[in-house]
């Protein structure tokens, strides 16, 4: 059974910051990639982060120079540093990951989310 098991949301202050962690029982060395997502109430999940088994990063624009993804591969974890937040910054945030299963010939693709934590950044 995949499990990703997120920690570090919370509630602060404008201009402050959090860092996120997810840790996956996935094995990194069949790990593509991984990312962070976030939804707020009543708008679509959205891309915040992301991060290649070869450690490519992208983000969104909307938080390019205040935000840091990042990946330990051997402790299974991807965290996300968030400086200098804002209001608008407030949602539920998701991580993801894709992997890969290689059985003989056969390749599988496979996708996991994580529950959620909510980050609420008060002005």
């Amino acid at each position: 059974q995949v499990q990703l098991v997120e920690s570090g949301g919370g509630l602060v202050q404008a201009g402050e910051s959090l860092r996120l962690s997810c840790a996956t029982s996935v094995n990194a060395f069949t790990i593509n990639t991984m990312g962070w997502y976030r939804q707020a109430p009543g708008k679509q999940r959205e891309l915040v982060a992301g991060i290649t088994s070869g450690g490519s990063t992208n983000y969104a624009d909307s938080v390019k120079g205040r935000f840091t993804i990042s990946r330990d591969n051997a402790k299974n974890t991807v965290y996300l540093q968030m400086n200098s937040l804002k209001s608008e910054d407030t949602a539920v945030y998701y991580c993801n990951v894709h992997y890969s299963i290689v059985i003989g010939p056969h390749k599988s693709n496979y996708e996991k989310w994580g529950q959620g934590t909510q980050v609420t950044v008060s002005s």
